[in-house]
Protein backbone atom coordinates (compact mmCIF):
# COMPACT_ATOMS: atom_id res chain seq x y z
CA UNK A 1 0.00 0.00 0.00
CA UNK A 2 1.30 3.66 -1.05
CA UNK A 3 0.63 6.35 1.60
CA UNK A 4 0.55 10.10 -0.03
CA UNK A 5 3.20 11.98 0.72
CA UNK A 6 2.25 14.82 2.78
CA UNK A 7 3.83 17.99 2.60
CA UNK A 8 3.37 19.22 6.30
CA UNK A 9 5.91 21.50 6.38
CA UNK A 10 3.86 23.43 4.25
CA UNK A 11 1.41 24.13 7.40
CA UNK A 12 3.93 24.38 10.27
CA UNK A 13 3.10 27.94 11.35
CA UNK A 14 -0.47 26.65 11.81
CA UNK A 15 0.63 23.36 13.74
CA UNK A 16 2.57 25.59 15.99
CA UNK A 17 -0.26 27.75 17.00
CA UNK A 18 -3.03 24.60 17.17
CA UNK A 19 -0.44 22.58 19.34
CA UNK A 20 0.59 25.74 21.86
CA UNK A 21 -3.81 25.61 22.13
CA UNK A 22 -3.74 22.53 22.94
CA UNK A 23 -1.01 22.91 25.61
CA UNK A 24 -3.03 25.45 26.89
CA UNK A 25 -5.93 23.71 27.50
CA UNK A 26 -3.41 21.02 29.34
CA UNK A 27 -1.72 23.96 31.53
CA UNK A 28 -5.89 24.98 32.85
CA UNK A 29 -6.85 21.62 33.84
CA UNK A 30 -4.11 20.57 35.74
CA UNK A 31 -3.96 24.67 37.15
CA UNK A 32 -7.61 24.07 37.81
CA UNK A 33 -7.21 23.28 42.00
CA UNK A 34 -5.14 26.78 42.27
CA UNK A 35 -7.30 28.80 40.36
CA UNK A 36 -10.52 27.63 42.26
CA UNK A 37 -8.23 29.40 45.01
CA UNK A 38 -7.80 32.80 43.01
CA UNK A 39 -4.39 32.13 42.08
CA UNK A 40 -4.86 32.32 38.12
CA UNK A 41 -1.31 33.81 37.43
CA UNK A 42 0.27 34.86 33.43
CA UNK A 43 1.20 31.69 32.41
CA UNK A 44 -1.84 30.83 29.91
CA UNK A 45 -0.37 34.40 28.33
CA UNK A 46 3.29 34.06 28.49
CA UNK A 47 2.73 30.50 27.09
CA UNK A 48 0.35 32.08 24.13
CA UNK A 49 2.95 34.80 23.45
CA UNK A 50 5.57 32.15 22.79
CA UNK A 51 3.92 29.95 20.50
CA UNK A 52 2.34 33.11 18.50
CA UNK A 53 6.14 34.44 18.12
CA UNK A 54 7.40 30.81 17.31
CA UNK A 55 4.52 31.08 14.25
CA UNK A 56 6.16 34.21 13.35
CA UNK A 57 9.47 33.43 13.26
CA UNK A 58 8.63 30.49 10.62
CA UNK A 59 6.32 32.86 8.31
CA UNK A 60 9.36 35.11 8.08
CA UNK A 61 11.66 32.54 7.43
CA UNK A 62 9.58 31.49 4.47
CA UNK A 63 9.60 34.63 2.59
CA UNK A 64 10.84 34.68 -0.31
CA UNK A 65 10.61 30.90 -0.55
CA UNK A 66 10.18 28.45 -3.21
CA UNK A 67 5.96 27.82 -3.31
CA UNK A 68 4.75 24.90 -2.00
CA UNK A 69 1.14 23.02 -1.58
CA UNK A 70 -0.42 20.41 0.72
CA UNK A 71 -2.65 18.24 -1.27
CA UNK A 72 -3.50 21.25 -3.71
CA UNK A 73 -5.64 22.19 -0.80
CA UNK A 74 -3.40 25.00 1.02
CA UNK A 75 -0.49 27.28 -0.75
CA UNK A 76 2.59 28.32 0.60
CA UNK A 77 3.28 31.31 -1.12
CA UNK A 78 4.81 35.11 -0.36
CA UNK A 79 0.86 36.32 0.09
CA UNK A 80 0.13 33.64 3.01
CA UNK A 81 3.33 34.22 4.98
CA UNK A 82 2.74 38.12 4.42
CA UNK A 83 -1.08 37.76 5.82
CA UNK A 84 0.46 35.06 8.78
CA UNK A 85 3.19 37.67 9.94
CA UNK A 86 -0.09 40.31 10.08
CA UNK A 87 -2.74 38.06 11.91
CA UNK A 88 -0.07 36.60 14.33
CA UNK A 89 1.47 40.08 14.83
CA UNK A 90 -2.33 41.08 15.75
CA UNK A 91 -2.45 38.81 17.94
CA UNK A 92 0.18 39.45 19.89
CA UNK A 93 -1.04 42.72 20.54
CA UNK A 94 -4.43 40.90 21.45
CA UNK A 95 -2.28 39.07 23.93
CA UNK A 96 -0.46 42.24 25.38
CA UNK A 97 -3.81 44.00 25.48
CA UNK A 98 -5.55 41.37 27.22
CA UNK A 99 -2.78 40.33 29.43
CA UNK A 100 -4.44 42.60 32.52
CA UNK A 101 -7.00 43.42 30.96
CA UNK A 102 -9.22 40.00 31.24
CA UNK A 103 -8.04 39.00 34.45
CA UNK A 104 -10.21 42.00 35.90
CA UNK A 105 -13.58 40.07 34.82
CA UNK A 106 -12.52 36.60 34.13
CA UNK A 107 -10.11 33.56 35.80
CA UNK A 108 -10.74 31.53 32.30
CA UNK A 109 -7.55 33.07 30.93
CA UNK A 110 -6.38 29.83 29.41
CA UNK A 111 -9.57 29.33 27.49
CA UNK A 112 -9.62 32.96 26.32
CA UNK A 113 -5.89 32.52 24.90
CA UNK A 114 -7.21 28.83 23.44
CA UNK A 115 -10.06 30.30 21.64
CA UNK A 116 -7.64 33.37 20.48
CA UNK A 117 -5.01 31.16 19.11
CA UNK A 118 -7.71 28.63 17.39
CA UNK A 119 -9.04 32.04 15.49
CA UNK A 120 -5.51 33.01 14.72
CA UNK A 121 -5.16 29.20 12.61
CA UNK A 122 -9.01 29.58 11.04
CA UNK A 123 -7.19 32.65 9.62
CA UNK A 124 -3.85 31.17 8.22
CA UNK A 125 -5.82 28.49 7.04
CA UNK A 126 -8.49 31.06 5.18
CA UNK A 127 -5.32 32.78 3.77
CA UNK A 128 -3.34 29.50 2.46
CA UNK A 129 -6.98 27.59 1.08
CA UNK A 130 -7.03 26.77 -2.46
CA UNK A 131 -9.74 24.90 -2.11
CA UNK A 132 -13.42 25.43 -1.61
CA UNK A 133 -13.87 23.05 1.11
CA UNK A 134 -10.86 24.28 3.22
CA UNK A 135 -11.65 27.78 2.65
CA UNK A 136 -14.79 27.05 4.44
CA UNK A 137 -13.38 25.26 7.21
CA UNK A 138 -10.84 28.15 7.96
CA UNK A 139 -13.69 30.25 7.61
CA UNK A 140 -15.45 28.63 10.40
CA UNK A 141 -12.93 27.61 12.63
CA UNK A 142 -12.34 31.19 13.18
CA UNK A 143 -16.08 32.07 13.21
CA UNK A 144 -16.31 29.85 15.74
CA UNK A 145 -14.04 30.97 18.66
CA UNK A 146 -14.74 34.23 17.52
CA UNK A 147 -18.29 34.21 18.35
CA UNK A 148 -17.42 32.85 21.80
CA UNK A 149 -14.63 35.28 22.54
CA UNK A 150 -17.13 38.27 21.71
CA UNK A 151 -19.31 36.76 24.80
CA UNK A 152 -16.67 35.76 26.80
CA UNK A 153 -17.59 38.70 29.64
CA UNK A 154 -20.42 36.84 31.29
CA UNK A 155 -21.02 39.83 33.64
CA UNK A 156 -22.56 41.81 31.36
CA UNK A 157 -25.77 40.85 29.18
CA UNK A 158 -24.42 43.51 26.50
CA UNK A 159 -21.86 40.69 25.42
CA UNK A 160 -24.43 38.28 25.06
CA UNK A 161 -26.74 40.14 23.02
CA UNK A 162 -23.31 41.03 20.87
CA UNK A 163 -22.20 37.70 20.53
CA UNK A 164 -25.96 36.31 19.49
CA UNK A 165 -26.34 38.78 17.13
CA UNK A 166 -22.84 38.42 15.68
CA UNK A 167 -23.29 34.09 15.55
CA UNK A 168 -26.99 34.24 13.84
CA UNK A 169 -25.46 36.96 11.40
CA UNK A 170 -22.34 35.04 10.90
CA UNK A 171 -23.95 31.73 10.31
CA UNK A 172 -26.41 33.22 8.05
CA UNK A 173 -23.52 34.72 6.00
CA UNK A 174 -21.88 31.07 6.49
CA UNK A 175 -24.65 30.09 4.47
CA UNK A 176 -24.30 31.61 1.37
CA UNK A 177 -20.42 31.38 1.32
CA UNK A 178 -21.93 27.04 1.17
CA UNK A 179 -24.63 27.62 -1.45
CA UNK A 180 -21.95 29.79 -3.34
CA UNK A 181 -19.37 26.98 -3.21
CA UNK A 182 -22.18 24.42 -4.23
CA UNK A 183 -23.33 26.39 -8.16
CA UNK A 184 -19.36 27.13 -8.59
CA UNK A 185 -18.70 22.92 -7.89
CA UNK A 186 -21.75 22.47 -10.14
CA UNK A 187 -20.29 24.22 -12.83
CA UNK A 188 -17.01 22.91 -12.45
CA UNK A 189 -17.43 19.29 -10.91
CA UNK A 190 -14.37 20.04 -8.69
CA UNK A 191 -13.63 22.28 -5.53
CA UNK A 192 -10.08 22.74 -6.52
CA UNK A 193 -9.02 26.31 -7.28
CA UNK A 194 -6.68 25.26 -10.26
CA UNK A 195 -9.89 23.45 -11.61
CA UNK A 196 -12.02 25.92 -10.82
CA UNK A 197 -9.77 28.16 -13.37
CA UNK A 198 -9.28 25.57 -16.15
CA UNK A 199 -12.96 24.14 -16.65
CA UNK A 200 -14.69 27.32 -15.18
CA UNK A 201 -16.97 29.19 -17.61
CA UNK A 202 -18.52 32.33 -17.30
CA UNK A 203 -22.30 30.84 -17.08
CA UNK A 204 -25.18 31.16 -14.81
CA UNK A 205 -24.08 28.96 -11.80
CA UNK A 206 -20.76 30.60 -12.04
CA UNK A 207 -21.88 34.20 -11.93
CA UNK A 208 -24.81 33.14 -9.42
CA UNK A 209 -22.12 31.37 -6.98
CA UNK A 210 -19.50 34.30 -7.02
CA UNK A 211 -22.59 36.50 -5.82
CA UNK A 212 -23.84 34.19 -3.27
CA UNK A 213 -19.19 34.17 -2.34
CA UNK A 214 -19.56 37.68 -2.08
CA UNK A 215 -22.35 38.61 -0.06
CA UNK A 216 -20.53 36.22 2.50
CA UNK A 217 -17.44 37.66 2.58
CA UNK A 218 -19.18 41.19 2.84
CA UNK A 219 -20.54 40.07 6.00
CA UNK A 220 -17.17 39.11 7.03
CA UNK A 221 -15.40 42.33 6.28
CA UNK A 222 -19.08 44.51 7.87
CA UNK A 223 -19.50 45.44 3.96
CA UNK A 224 -22.40 47.71 3.75
CA UNK A 225 -24.78 46.89 3.56
CA UNK A 226 -23.81 43.44 5.05
CA UNK A 227 -22.70 45.47 8.41
CA UNK A 228 -25.33 46.08 10.63
CA UNK A 229 -23.76 43.42 13.31
CA UNK A 230 -20.46 45.04 13.69
CA UNK A 231 -21.49 48.25 15.56
CA UNK A 232 -23.03 46.02 18.18
CA UNK A 233 -20.83 43.44 18.43
CA UNK A 234 -17.68 45.61 18.58
CA UNK A 235 -19.55 47.15 21.59
CA UNK A 236 -20.26 44.06 23.29
CA UNK A 237 -17.48 42.13 23.11
CA UNK A 238 -14.64 42.89 25.12
CA UNK A 239 -12.16 45.64 23.81
CA UNK A 240 -8.69 43.31 23.61
CA UNK A 241 -11.48 40.86 21.24
CA UNK A 242 -12.87 43.55 19.51
CA UNK A 243 -9.28 45.21 18.83
CA UNK A 244 -8.09 41.43 17.82
CA UNK A 245 -11.08 40.46 14.81
CA UNK A 246 -11.32 44.08 13.98
CA UNK A 247 -7.97 43.91 12.19
CA UNK A 248 -7.22 40.17 11.29
CA UNK A 249 -10.78 39.03 10.55
CA UNK A 250 -10.25 41.61 7.27
CA UNK A 251 -6.95 40.91 6.49
CA UNK A 252 -7.82 37.16 6.06
CA UNK A 253 -11.21 37.71 4.54
CA UNK A 254 -9.25 39.61 1.79
CA UNK A 255 -6.65 37.64 0.97
CA UNK A 256 -9.37 34.82 0.52
CA UNK A 257 -11.30 36.59 -1.42
CA UNK A 258 -8.21 37.72 -3.48
CA UNK A 259 -7.51 34.02 -3.98
CA UNK A 260 -11.09 33.63 -5.16
CA UNK A 261 -11.34 35.75 -7.71
CA UNK A 262 -8.13 35.02 -8.98
CA UNK A 263 -9.83 31.15 -9.64
CA UNK A 264 -12.43 32.10 -11.69
CA UNK A 265 -10.74 33.71 -14.90
CA UNK A 266 -13.74 32.97 -16.79
CA UNK A 267 -15.77 35.23 -14.38
CA UNK A 268 -13.83 38.55 -15.96
CA UNK A 269 -13.01 41.32 -13.63
CA UNK A 270 -15.37 43.48 -16.18
CA UNK A 271 -18.37 41.65 -13.90
CA UNK A 272 -17.34 41.84 -10.34
CA UNK A 273 -15.20 45.29 -10.11
CA UNK A 274 -17.87 47.92 -10.87
CA UNK A 275 -19.84 45.89 -8.19
CA UNK A 276 -16.68 45.48 -5.29
CA UNK A 277 -16.23 49.85 -6.49
CA UNK A 278 -19.82 50.27 -5.78
CA UNK A 279 -19.26 48.45 -1.99
CA UNK A 280 -16.65 50.04 -1.31
CA UNK A 281 -18.00 53.58 -2.49
CA UNK A 282 -20.76 52.77 0.36
CA UNK A 283 -18.84 51.06 3.01
CA UNK A 284 -16.65 54.12 3.49
CA UNK A 285 -19.41 56.49 3.01
CA UNK A 286 -21.93 55.25 5.58
CA UNK A 287 -19.04 53.96 7.85
CA UNK A 288 -17.64 57.66 8.05
CA UNK A 289 -21.12 59.50 8.62
CA UNK A 290 -22.36 57.20 11.13
CA UNK A 291 -19.34 57.50 12.61
CA UNK A 292 -20.13 61.25 13.16
CA UNK A 293 -22.74 61.11 15.75
CA UNK A 294 -21.50 58.61 18.06
CA UNK A 295 -20.69 58.64 21.93
CA UNK A 296 -18.93 55.85 22.65
CA UNK A 297 -15.35 55.30 21.31
CA UNK A 298 -16.07 51.89 20.78
CA UNK A 299 -18.87 52.06 18.35
CA UNK A 300 -17.21 55.16 16.92
CA UNK A 301 -14.12 52.70 15.85
CA UNK A 302 -16.61 50.30 14.76
CA UNK A 303 -18.15 52.64 11.96
CA UNK A 304 -14.43 54.19 11.46
CA UNK A 305 -13.50 49.72 10.96
CA UNK A 306 -16.38 49.79 8.36
CA UNK A 307 -15.48 52.62 6.41
CA UNK A 308 -12.10 51.76 6.52
CA UNK A 309 -12.62 48.06 5.02
CA UNK A 310 -14.37 50.75 2.35
CA UNK A 311 -10.67 51.87 1.24
CA UNK A 312 -8.91 48.17 1.53
CA UNK A 313 -11.47 47.21 -1.17
CA UNK A 314 -10.43 49.74 -3.47
CA UNK A 315 -7.25 47.37 -3.55
CA UNK A 316 -9.28 44.43 -4.35
CA UNK A 317 -11.08 46.51 -7.42
CA UNK A 318 -7.83 47.45 -8.97
CA UNK A 319 -7.04 43.74 -9.74
CA UNK A 320 -3.43 45.16 -10.00
CA UNK A 321 -0.19 43.87 -8.41
CA UNK A 322 -0.05 47.50 -7.02
CA UNK A 323 -3.50 47.39 -6.15
CA UNK A 324 -2.34 44.32 -3.46
CA UNK A 325 0.69 45.45 -2.39
CA UNK A 326 -0.66 48.56 -1.48
CA UNK A 327 -4.04 46.26 0.72
CA UNK A 328 -1.49 44.37 2.43
CA UNK A 329 0.77 47.53 3.48
CA UNK A 330 -2.34 49.14 4.50
CA UNK A 331 -3.49 45.95 6.45
CA UNK A 332 -0.34 46.19 8.40
CA UNK A 333 -0.59 50.12 8.98
CA UNK A 334 -4.25 49.07 10.49
CA UNK A 335 -3.26 46.57 12.66
CA UNK A 336 -0.95 49.22 14.21
CA UNK A 337 -3.23 52.49 14.65
CA UNK A 338 -6.29 50.33 14.97
CA UNK A 339 -5.44 48.27 17.80
CA UNK A 340 -3.31 51.11 19.36
CA UNK A 341 -6.26 53.09 19.87
CA UNK A 342 -8.54 50.04 21.24
CA UNK A 343 -5.37 49.70 23.64
CA UNK A 344 -6.28 53.37 24.34
CA UNK A 345 -9.64 52.95 24.71
CA UNK A 346 -9.08 49.59 27.30
CA UNK A 347 -6.91 52.03 29.41
CA UNK A 348 -10.03 54.78 29.55
CA UNK A 349 -12.60 52.22 30.40
CA UNK A 350 -13.94 51.88 34.57
CA UNK A 351 -12.12 48.82 36.56
CA UNK A 352 -14.89 47.59 38.56
CA UNK A 353 -16.18 43.82 37.22
CA UNK A 354 -19.46 45.07 36.44
CA UNK A 355 -18.72 48.64 34.50
CA UNK A 356 -19.41 48.71 30.97
CA UNK A 357 -16.18 47.58 28.19
CA UNK A 358 -16.61 50.65 27.03
CA UNK A 359 -15.64 54.28 27.79
CA UNK A 360 -17.32 57.53 25.84
CA UNK A 361 -15.28 60.31 24.44
CA UNK A 362 -16.61 62.16 27.61
CA UNK A 363 -13.90 59.97 29.40
CA UNK A 364 -11.05 61.35 26.90
CA UNK A 365 -11.95 64.78 28.27
CA UNK A 366 -8.62 66.24 30.09
CA UNK A 367 -6.92 63.14 29.43
CA UNK A 368 -4.19 65.20 28.78
CA UNK A 369 -4.04 67.05 32.07
CA UNK A 370 -4.07 63.61 33.90
CA UNK A 371 -1.94 61.00 31.98
CA UNK A 372 0.18 63.21 28.61
CA UNK A 373 1.87 60.10 28.06
CA UNK A 374 -1.85 58.36 26.84
CA UNK A 375 -3.26 61.21 24.99
CA UNK A 376 -0.35 61.71 22.91
CA UNK A 377 -0.32 58.42 21.69
CA UNK A 378 -3.95 58.37 21.11
CA UNK A 379 -3.46 61.56 19.73
CA UNK A 380 -1.24 59.72 17.16
CA UNK A 381 -3.36 57.21 16.37
CA UNK A 382 -6.19 59.30 15.59
CA UNK A 383 -4.24 61.44 13.50
CA UNK A 384 -3.15 58.53 11.51
CA UNK A 385 -6.77 56.83 11.13
CA UNK A 386 -7.40 60.22 9.58
CA UNK A 387 -4.09 60.46 6.92
CA UNK A 388 -2.09 62.84 8.20
CA UNK A 389 0.89 62.98 7.03
CA UNK A 390 3.99 61.45 7.67
CA UNK A 391 2.31 59.29 10.12
CA UNK A 392 1.53 55.05 8.50
CA UNK A 393 -2.26 55.89 8.06
CA UNK A 394 -1.38 58.30 5.30
CA UNK A 395 1.16 56.68 3.32
CA UNK A 396 -1.29 53.74 3.46
CA UNK A 397 -3.88 55.51 1.71
CA UNK A 398 -1.93 57.07 -0.54
CA UNK A 399 -0.55 53.77 -2.44
CA UNK A 400 -3.83 52.71 -2.32
CA UNK A 401 -5.66 55.34 -4.26
CA UNK A 402 -1.69 55.75 -6.27
CA UNK A 403 -3.21 52.18 -7.69
CA UNK A 404 -6.85 53.27 -8.22
CA UNK A 405 -5.78 56.24 -10.76
CA UNK A 406 -3.69 54.18 -12.28
CA UNK A 407 -5.89 51.40 -12.59
CA UNK A 408 -8.39 53.48 -14.42
CA UNK A 409 -10.30 53.61 -10.94
CA UNK A 410 -9.55 57.64 -10.37
CA UNK A 411 -13.42 58.50 -9.11
CA UNK A 412 -12.93 55.61 -6.56
CA UNK A 413 -9.56 57.02 -5.46
CA UNK A 414 -11.32 61.06 -5.11
CA UNK A 415 -13.93 58.98 -3.24
CA UNK A 416 -11.45 58.36 -1.04
CA UNK A 417 -10.29 61.17 -0.25
CA UNK A 418 -13.42 62.80 0.31
CA UNK A 419 -14.37 60.59 2.52
CA UNK A 420 -10.60 60.94 4.80
CA UNK A 421 -11.78 64.43 5.01
CA UNK A 422 -14.87 63.27 6.44
CA UNK A 423 -13.38 61.17 8.84
CA UNK A 424 -11.29 63.75 10.39
CA UNK A 425 -13.69 65.42 11.74
CA UNK A 426 -14.94 62.77 14.58
CA UNK A 427 -10.99 61.65 14.94
CA UNK A 428 -10.15 65.18 15.69
CA UNK A 429 -13.05 65.82 18.16
CA UNK A 430 -11.16 62.74 20.33
CA UNK A 431 -8.03 64.89 20.19
CA UNK A 432 -9.74 68.07 20.91
CA UNK A 433 -11.66 66.49 24.14
CA UNK A 434 -7.87 65.43 25.45
CA UNK A 435 -5.97 68.12 24.70
CA UNK A 436 -9.01 71.14 24.79
CA UNK A 437 -10.98 70.48 27.11
CA UNK A 438 -11.30 70.39 31.07
CA UNK A 439 -11.66 67.13 32.75
CA UNK A 440 -14.62 66.38 34.93
CA UNK A 441 -14.45 67.04 38.82
CA UNK A 442 -14.78 63.11 39.02
CA UNK A 443 -12.89 61.94 35.94
CA UNK A 444 -14.16 59.20 34.48
CA UNK A 445 -12.52 56.78 35.13
CA UNK A 446 -10.78 58.49 38.33
CA UNK A 447 -7.11 56.28 37.13
CA UNK A 448 -6.50 55.08 33.58
CA UNK A 449 -5.53 51.37 33.85
CA UNK A 450 -2.23 50.80 31.89
CA UNK A 451 -0.63 48.37 32.98
CA UNK A 452 2.74 46.96 31.73
CA UNK A 453 2.00 45.04 28.76
CA UNK A 454 -0.65 47.77 27.85
CA UNK A 455 1.96 50.35 27.93
CA UNK A 456 3.95 47.21 25.66
CA UNK A 457 1.07 47.35 23.39
CA UNK A 458 1.18 51.09 23.29
CA UNK A 459 4.39 51.42 22.43
CA UNK A 460 4.75 48.63 19.46
CA UNK A 461 1.87 50.19 18.36
CA UNK A 462 2.52 53.79 18.19
CA UNK A 463 6.14 52.95 16.82
CA UNK A 464 4.76 51.18 14.26
CA UNK A 465 2.45 53.87 12.97
CA UNK A 466 5.00 56.63 13.41
CA UNK A 467 7.71 54.68 11.80
CA UNK A 468 6.08 52.09 8.72
CA UNK A 469 5.50 54.76 6.71
CA UNK A 470 8.50 56.30 6.59
CA UNK A 471 10.77 53.06 6.87
CA UNK A 472 8.92 50.69 4.10
CA UNK A 473 6.71 50.62 1.26
CA UNK A 474 4.09 48.67 -0.62
CA UNK A 475 7.41 46.71 -2.13
CA UNK A 476 7.69 44.95 1.11
CA UNK A 477 6.43 42.12 -0.07
CA UNK A 478 6.83 41.60 -4.01
CA UNK A 479 3.31 39.76 -4.89
CA UNK A 480 3.52 40.17 -8.75
CA UNK A 481 3.79 36.18 -9.00
CA UNK A 482 1.34 36.09 -7.28
CA UNK A 483 -1.38 38.07 -9.04
CA UNK A 484 0.24 36.21 -12.40
CA UNK A 485 -1.20 33.06 -11.00
CA UNK A 486 2.77 31.37 -10.56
Amino acid sequence: MNFPSLAFVVIVPEIVVTATALILLVVEMSSRPRRRLGQTGHAPALIALIGLLGAAGLSLASLGGPIAEFQGMARADDLAHGLNLIVLGAAVLGVLLAWEYIPRFSSLSAEYYALLLLAVVGMMILGKAVELITLFVGLEILSIALYVLTGFDRHHSSAAEAALKYFLLGAFASGFVLYGMALLYAETGSTFYADLATRGRSGFFALTGLGLLLVGFGFKLAVVPFHMWAPDAYQGAPTSVTAFMAVATKAAAFVALFRLLQALPAVSAASWAPVLAVLALLTMTLGNVAALRQRSLKRMLAYSSIAHAGYMLIGLVTGTTAGLQALLYYLVVYAFMNMGAFGVVAALERHEPAAPRDAEIAAAEGLFSRKPLLATVMAVFMLSLTGIPPLAGFFGKFYLFGAAVAAGWTWLAVAGVLNSVVSAYYYLRVTVAMFMKEPEPTPVPAQPLLADSLALALTVAVLGTLLWGLFTGPWWLDLSAVVAGR
